[in-house]
């Protein structure tokens, strides 16, 4: 990737920090609608499957568009994939504010997913293009402003519905979309854009070209993400049912559980420029296991709280680390396409954790044992990638 001079970093500067707002956006219009599950239900009259299905339907639609989106990239340029994603926000969250029934709110929420699933796939190699010699920094800082969102979403949530009702954060966030997206509009006019894309245009061929790296990432994060997919969405449930937690407390450290996210993107960014890509990559999915197997034997509510945070930092710093080997590893003609290529794969292998625990759970497995052999799988996986890292079998990527 070619470096940008002195003169062009301070537009580059201004237009990142735009993208930061803007993905802390797209990654509030994901998280916001659990805390809305209540007031969803009571508006509409709905089951708690049709609520259900309002946020599944969040992240199926940023599951859908990712691999489209890498082929959009290959006819148009990255930031005006971005743009379009932050109007895309906009509108969809604008029109579930007038939506008569709770099929209306899937569709919204649904249209909210496909413009996240786009964003990332546009926003994340136009970051690291942004800035080469720092790729594991801004993409660090990057995660960071989005797992902001899913820290601040409840408690912002909480405070709109105390004076108004659901659709408040809808008006806010539409607001927000359409006035970020005009800034970067602006920003990215007057900055010196990267041209490490021009030559990105063949979809199918770069990831044919690039399969090593990107079925590396995508085995590492699917499995890894799989097990956590499972994890934290029975979290509250297996805590008070197996650790003698209440509800409340449960919902707290679950908070915790995601809070540990924003100092994990922060630093690991960091580290990621720092230490080979590969070796950090494994180290952070070896401490996943171990703190998922501790979550399995730890008792007291503090035990449970030290590991939760341990188990957060965990799993939030393997984004990082894999995205920063990836973007920083693909050659320019290649990076976006093969981008996609990992992040539409990743996104469907590990969309299923949840389905799989709840289908154990109901053949009467318990939860610990549930948990132990899907942090034991990633571990068997981990002592293979182990053996051949260490036989030159795997690829490297950037130093």
């Amino acid at each position: 990737m070619s470096t940008p001079s002195a003169g062009s970093d301070a537009g580059r500067v201004r237009l990142f920090g735009s993208l930061l707002a803007l993905v802390f956006l797209v990654n509030f219009g994901r998280v916001v609608f659990a805390p809305l599950v209540a007031p969803l239900e009571s508006e509409f009259m709905a089951s708690e499957a049709a609520v259900g299905l309002v946020a599944t339907l969040a992240w199926l639609g940023s599951a859908l568009p990712r691999l489209p989106t890498g082929y959009l990239l290959t006819r148009v340029e990255r930031h005006r994939v971005v743009l379009g994603t932050g109007l895309l926000l906009a509108v969809s969250s604008l029109g579930m504010t007038f939506a008569p029934t709770i099929e209306f709110v899937m569709l919204g929420a649904l249209l909210v997913g496909l413009a996240s699933g786009a964003y990332f796939v546009a926003a994340n190699p136009l970051i690291s293009e942004l800035f080469p010699q720092r790729v594991g920094r801004v993409v660090g800082v990057h995660g960071t402003a989005s797992q902001l969102a899913a820290v601040v979403a409840p408690v912002l949530v909480g405070l709109l519905l105390a004076r108004y009702d659901w659709r408040a954060p809808f008006w806010l966030l539409s607001a927000a979309a359409l006035v970020v997206t005009a800034v970067i509009y602006v920003f990215a006019g007057r900055a010196d854009l990267p041209e490490a894309g021009n030559a990105d245009r063949n979809l199918l061929g770069a990831i044919r070209r690039q399969y090593r790296i990107v079925l590396l990432g995508v085995v590492v994060v699917g499995t890894a993400g799989f097990v956590w997919n499972g994890f934290f969405n029975f979290y509250i449930k297996y805590l008070t049912s197996t650790k003698d937690v209440s509800a409340g407390t449960a919902q707290t450290l679950l908070t915790v559980v995601f809070a540990a996210g924003v100092p994990a993107f922060w630093y690991t960014g960091r580290l990621a420029d720092r230490f080979r890509h590969v070796p950090l990559m494994l180290t952070v999915l070896g401490g996943f296991v171990l703190s998922l197997l501790a979550m399995t034997v730890v008792e007291s509510v503090v035990g449970v709280a030290l590991v939760s945070f341990v188990l957060g930092y965990a799993i939030h710093s393997l984004f990082p680390a894999i995205d920063t080997f990836l973007l920083d590893s693909l050659p320019d003609a290649d990076r976006a396409s093969a981008y996609a290529g990992y992040s539409g794969a990743m996104m469907v292998a590990q969309a299923f954790g949840s389905v799989v625990v709840g289908t154990l759970l109901g053949m009467e497995y318990g939860y610990d044992l549930v948990f132990r052999v899907g942090a034991l799988g990633v571990g068997v996986l981990l002592v293979g990638l182990v053996v051949l890292y260490r036989a030159d079998r795997l690829p490297a990527g950037a130093s």
